[in-house]
């Protein structure tokens, strides 16, 4: 007989940040034992359905898993559609590198008082949080870090938030990339300068996927772009990523 999974408690908690209160979503299996952090960076769209759906499937695989909403300066918890990049505008003039890293600060001291430090913490991070996932893997030491289709890594998306291929050299924690050829905002060459930069300087671990067939959002399949074999192999490569570095 196999056993069974333990069920989930999900909820929304509210952590303390320097700019006020931040509700985020969190989602751990039910029960004792040991039990990993994850720290989940949504999209520019909030941490909507398809950001919440992630955490449950990391709290499935025994990761105690938050999302913080980076908008919450510009809403409680706004969550935006897909094809309304015109409201996705007024909450990113808000958001700084400071304010991703005081976010990503409140949900590590959360889990630090659940008993998981940095050391058995992990990041992962889509589209607009891919960036901010290989920001705090570089002024955050934790156990291992994933972009999914991170765009701005190598080239700057705003004054507030400049490029971070600067950023390698000070990389604290391990890092996995992963992209789609068919990304128009991030071209396979800005990649392929990254996985260079990468192999030059980068003192720790880190990897970079390419998905030939895939576009910007391979991953949700809320979205047009969802691309099932990428988002597939992509997912799977992530978990090892994370049991490879994650105690």
């Amino acid at each position: 007989m196999t056993a069974e999974a333990a069920p989930l408690i999900t909820r929304i908690i509210e952590l303390e940040t320097p700019d006020g209160p931040m509700p985020c979503y969190e989602a751990f299996p039910d029960g004792s034992g040991n039990r990993r952090g994850m720290i989940v960076i949504q999209e520019a769209f909030g941490v909507n359905n398809h950001i919440q759906e992630i955490a449950r499937r990391l709290a499935a695989q025994g990761y105690h898993a938050v999302a913080p909403p980076l908008f919450h300066r510009t809403g409680s918890n706004p969550t935006i559609p897909y094809d309304r990049f015109d409201e996705v505008a007024k909450h990113l003039v808000a958001l700084t590198d400071d304010g991703i890293l005081q976010d990503a600060d409140a949900v590590r001291h959360h889990l630090q008082a659940a008993q998981l430090d940095d050391g058995c913490t992990g990041v992962i991070g889509f589209c607009m949080g891919g960036r901010a996932s290989f920001l705090v893997a570089a002024r955050r030491r934790l156990a291992a870090a994933v972009s999914f289709y991170g765009g701005g890594i190598l080239r700057a998306r705003s004054e507030k938030m400049p490029a971070l291929i600067g950023e390698i050299p000070d990389l604290e924690t391990p890092w996995l990339g992963l992209f789609g050829d068919l990304d128009e905002t991030i071209p396979v060459d800005d990649v392929e300068k990254l996985r260079t930069a990468l192999a030059e300087r980068a003192t720790v671990d880190w990897d970079i996927v390419r998905y030939p067939d895939a576009g910007h959002g391979f991953n949700c399949d809320q979205r047009p772009s969802y691309h099932e074999p990428s988002a597939r192999d992509a997912w799977g490569r992530a978990l090892e990523w994370f049991d490879a570095h994650l105690p």
